[in-house]
This record gives C-alpha cells, structure tokens and sequence, in this order.
C-alpha cells in the first residue's frame, strides 16, 4: 500500500431511502463500487436534495463500515455545485471528476494505484481500460447502463402497482444485449476451444449413451441450449488470476483448419461478453432492485431467464456477496429460469424513421451535387460574413512559454496553426467578454484556448471541461506553472456540466460534440464562439435530430443532410482544389443549418472563416450572442 495518498472528497447525492438502498442509484452504485474495491481513499459527503441534512440515521444502516458526512448543497466547492453528482475532487483543489462512469472508473485507479497488489480491481476496466469511457450522447452501451437502466429502475419502484405491470423497455434492452453473440480480443482463439470442447464433449456422450439415456433424451429431459462451460471457465479464470484448463489443451489440426465463420459464437457470461467488469458494478444494484421489486408484486420473471442467469452468476464472483452485505444488500436466490418460445421478450426498442433511412441503399449519386442543388433551387447556399478582426493577433513572443500550444509535442508548423486557430476564437471572446464574466472551455482538450485566455483575462474565470483525463491533467499542470488562480478543471461529459456561465467557447469540437455545446450554451443564455470539426461522426442521437433547422428540415431528409456531412469531411490540403472548395461549400451548409437551429431560440449567429483559412483545413467559426 502507498502511503502518500493525497485526500480526495466523494460527494454524493441523497434523495431518499428505499428497503436497503440510498438513492439516486447512482450513490447506491458507488458505494457499493468502495466496498468491492475495499477503498478507504475518499472523504465521504451524502448531498441530500432536500433541505435537511439532519438525518444521522442514514449514516448509520445502510453504509456498512464507511465513514458518511452529510453536507448541504450550499456548502458544497464552488466547481462542484456546477456539476452533477456523483463528483470527486482533491480537497482544496480546482480538479473536479463528474459523472457517474467517470467518478467510478476513477475510484478504480486509485484503488489501484494504492495497492497494486489488487490488479483484480483494475481489471474492472476492461480490454485496454475502456469499459464505459466513450460518453453516454455516443455510445448507447454506456447510456444503458449509466442512465437508462438506473433511471427506468427508479421509475419502476416508485410508480403505483396499476402502472408498473410491464417490464420497463431499458430492462429488455440488457435482457437482448445479454442473448447476443459475444466478440471479445483474441475471440478467435477461444472459439477454437470451444469447438474442440463440444467435439470432446460428443464424443464423449456417444461413448457411454445407454438405452436408458437414449430414452431420456427422447422425452426431453436435456436442455436445448447446453450450459457455457468454456466461457465459465475463462470468465473465471482470470477471475483468479490464473490460466483456464482448457487453454493448455493443443488444437487438433482439423480444429485449426476450421473456418472462422464457422466456428460457434460465444455466450455472455457478464455484462459486456465473458469478462466481469464496472459495467456488472453498476448494473447490479439496479437489477437487484428491479427483482427484489418485481419478486415483492409477485411478477413472473419467466421473460428475463439471461437477466436471471446473469444475477446469479454475477453473485459467484469472490468479493461480490461480501460487498452486498456491507451494503446490506441481501441478495436474492433465484431459481434457474427457461424462456418459453412463446413468451419471447418483445422487442420494444424503437429505431427512428430517420436511422432507418440512412440504412437504406442511397438513391443519390453524383456526390453532394444533387443536395446541394436542392438547397440552391429553395434559395439556400453557404454563405460567410465577413471576419470582425480579420488582422487581430495575440503576441506570442511576450507570453510566458507555458502559455503557447507549442509547449506540447506539436511540430513548429503545427504549433504555428494552432497560434492561428487561437488568434481567431481569442480575438471574438475578447470582444464579447466583460469582467467577473465566467468563460466555458467545452471539450478542452489540453488547454489551448482555456488557459491562453484564462492568462489573458485574469479578471474572467475559465472552467475547462474535458472528458479525457490525461488531456485535462497536462493542462492542469501547465496552468499550475503559470500559477493562474481564475481557472478550474472539470473530467465530465458535457451532460454533467450545469453551472451557469457567460460565454461558451470550444475548438475543433467534434461531430455532435458542437451541438451539444450549442445547445449548453442556449440553455444559459450564454455567447458562443465555436469551431466545428469532424463533420463525418455527425448523426442522429437520442437527443439530436438532423437537419437541425426549420428551413432545412421542410427541404432535405435525414440522408441527404448526412450526405453534407460526410463531404465536409473532404477539406483536407492533399485533396484536389475542386473538391476541396465543395467541402468547404458542405461545411458551410452545415453550419448554416447549425446556425439558423440557434437563431430559431433568439439567438444572432455569424458563421465566419478563420484568418489564414489555411490554419486548419476545418476553418469555420460560429460567434452566436443571444438577442
């Protein structure tokens, strides 16, 4: 164990108790994530939403062996009122965690880096530590578990016995997710031994049917679908920190000769395929819920036998039950559960009109040349206004070196565009800012612009927001040797970002990363300076439709729109001038749509070209100020 830990604060949100939980699930999750983990590393504070924080009862019942502190919204760090709990951050300090997968992938790190000894914790994140680290707005596996799953629990238990007979739709969604094929690293290896296991196994059952047997399997008396023994045992295996029996068996030859697409699929053991990860920690405790419930109203379970599985499976892994008891959590005993084919679960989740369309064969050909015709015929082309200080430039040569992106690893050249990039958002904040205004450095990456003006503007507090945690750490680090007090870091998805601020400032974000910042921005009636990029990720989310606009909604489909997007992408200086200058077209056409969304919430928007244009093949730029 490391002794020079440094105190970090948890702080929690408390909305109310309910049998052996504290909610929002989110605070049951991680607590029960501490106790798995055995760490004692974190101060704890439970956020009661209410207005009373007098209740030590809480403390006491369901918190097993960990010390609780009940603490007032009011009283919390100023950068964690901004955030959404779960939120974590090093005491006396400006580095705020948000969000519930980032503030338990943390507590895994740390745990890890305390003891090292306990490499069964950091396998929690997963095949090269990426279990639910993409952002819930694009990955739907980490919006199931981070939001949908939690959230459609909580609205089980608290509905009246007369609205909560179905089984909610997010609960399906896991029971389908748990009965798909699994594709795990090296899947190909262990499909091999999976085949070699059945061959053995059947042969094996050949030798010794007797009569008796033959009998039996007439009557039916075998299951259908035979247990995953291999997957177990790798599952387990590494578990234990050790090899799986079967992996020292050699392949036969006709084993190795054995096609690929025909080798079997393998089974889910776990959440995410055979490995137990966080993403079984988070589920866990809403799932339990939902049964403990569902068991309680006499509801059949008969329509969940992978869920079923999965539940007790998931109590076999070493430390599970010891951590549920300090949760008093009292697991429950399930029987084995066999679907009827006739009570299939249905299957409930809706597929937009327009994702189903952008899966449809394209009827357009030619490119962009048929939409973008269609814009022109209805009076719409890509349009720019003029550059507001087109010769405006910060003097680099009088700034502390801390302050210029050339401090990272960028070559000379590339240092050199991104001087130029910064010119253009610097030179459009300065004239909207005013001092004691608070500025939002949305998807920061390491810092550039965030920490260029938090030196500028010293009278403006910046708060960088980062998903990335390496990314925000070396700009932390750069700030600290600049010694800049007017500036904070928050790790979260935007989601988790709610303070309140002035101007909405981000670079080169990506995709549907722009309009979530957009719409962050309308929803604080802040300004916003903006260069988009990577035109090409953008699609349909949960919570963004496109087109964005009225006047482009009533002229181009879902397709059409996409096809813009993709060649935005084609700006690239390698390209032919011709097809550069159509990407720079679709760009503009994009950003239209993207701005006249904004003007539709009274908004004024200027869609503007960076000085040089040859600063960054994606040189547009929004400057929207609310009317």
């Amino acid at each position: 164990m490391k002794d020079s830990v440094v105190e970090e604060h948890l702080y929690l949100a408390f909305s109310h108790k309910y049998r052996d939980s504290i909610f929002p699930l989110h605070t049951s999750i991680s607590l029960f994530l501490l106790s798995y983990c055995d760490c004692n590393l974190f101060k704890i504070f439970l956020v009661p939403t209410g207005e009373d924080v007098g209740d030590q009862r809480v403390t006491k019942n369901l918190l097993g062996d960990l010390e609780v502190h009940l603490i007032s919204r009011c009283q919390l760090p100023v950068v964690v009122q901004s955030c959404s709990l779960p939120a974590v951050i090093v005491k006396d300090g400006k580095f705020c965690r948000a969000g519930l997968s980032v503030v338990l992938r943390h507590i895994i790190q740390k745990t890890y880096e305390a003891d090292p000894s306990k490499k069964d914790v950091l396998e929690l994140l997963g095949f090269k530590k990426t279990c639910l680290k993409a952002c819930a707005e694009v990955s739907q596996w980490t919006r199931l578990c981070e939001i949908s799953i939690p959230l459609a629990v909580e609205r089980f238990l608290t509905a009246s016995p007369e609205h909560c007979q179905a089984i909610p739709p997010d609960i399906l969604q896991f029971e389908r997710k748990l009965g798909e094929p699994v594709r795990v690293h090296n899947d190909d290896k262990i499909r091999r031994q999976k085949l070699q296991q059945q061959k053995a196994n059947a042969k094996a059952a050949v030798s010794v049917l007797s009569k008796e047997a033959t009998e039996e399997l007439k009557a039916g008396d075998v299951h259908e679908h035979p247990p995953p023994g291999l997957e177990l045992s790798v599952a387990f295996s590494k578990l234990l920190v050790q090899e799986a029996s079967d992996a020292v068996n050699r392949e036969e030859p006709h084993i190795r000769r054995t096609k690929t697409s025909d080798l079997p699929l393998l089974d889910h053991i776990f959440a995410e395929g055979l490995y137990f990860t966080v993403a079984d920690i988070v589920l866990l405790p809403c799932i339990h819920q939902f049964l403990v419930s569902s068991k309680k109203q006499g509801k059949n379970l008969v329509n969940l036998p992978l869920i079923s599985t999965w539940y007790r499976r998931v109590q076999e892994v070493p430390g599970v039950k010891k951590a549920a008891g300090k949760c008093n959590m009292e697991l429950l005993r399930l029987p084995e559960l066999m679907s009827a084919p006739e009570e299939q679960p249905q299957d409930c989740s809706s597929v937009p009109d327009e994702l189903e369309e952008e899966n449809e064969d394209s009827h357009f050909i030619g490119g962009p040349r048929p939409t973008m015709t269609k814009l022109m015929e209805n009076g719409i082309e890509a349009k720019f206004s003029p550059h507001p200080c087109p010769n405006w430039t910060i003097d680099w040569t009088g700034l502390p070196s801390a302050v210029s992106p050339g401090e990272g690893k960028m070559s000379r050249e590339r240092a050199l565009r991104k001087q130029q990039q910064l010119n253009n958002l610097v030179a459009a904040v300065t004239k909207l800012a005013k001092p004691g205004d608070v500025i939002v450095d949305f998807c920061s990456g390491g810092g550039h612009v965030g920490i260029v003006l938090a030196h500028m503007m010293p009278s403006c507090q910046v708060v960088l927001i980062e998903n990335k945690e390496l990314s925000l750490i070396r700009a932390k680090d750069r700030s600290d040797e600049l010694g800049l007090n007017n500036i904070w870091f928050i790790q979260a998805n935007l989601d988790y970002f709610n303070g309140t601020f002035n101007i909405g400032v981000a670079l080169h974000a990506c995709g549907v990363a722009t309009d979530m910042v957009i719409e962050h921005c309308i929803r604080a009636r802040a300004a916003f300076v903006i260069s988009p990029c990577c035109y090409g990720f953008i699609q349909n989310t949960v919570k963004f439709k496109y087109p964005r606009s009225h006047q482009f909604k009533e002229i181009l489909s879902y397709k059409e729109h996409m096809i813009l997007c993709r060649f935005a992408d084609q700006t690239a200086v390698q390209l032919p001038p011709e097809r550069r200058l159509i990407g720079k077209q679709c760009m503009g056409l994009v950003d239209l749509d993207r701005a006249w969304a904004a003007e539709e919430h009274n908004y004024s928007v200027q869609v503007i070209s960076m000085e040089p244009e040859s600063c960054s093949p994606k040189n547009n730029m929004f400057v929207g100020t609310p009317t």
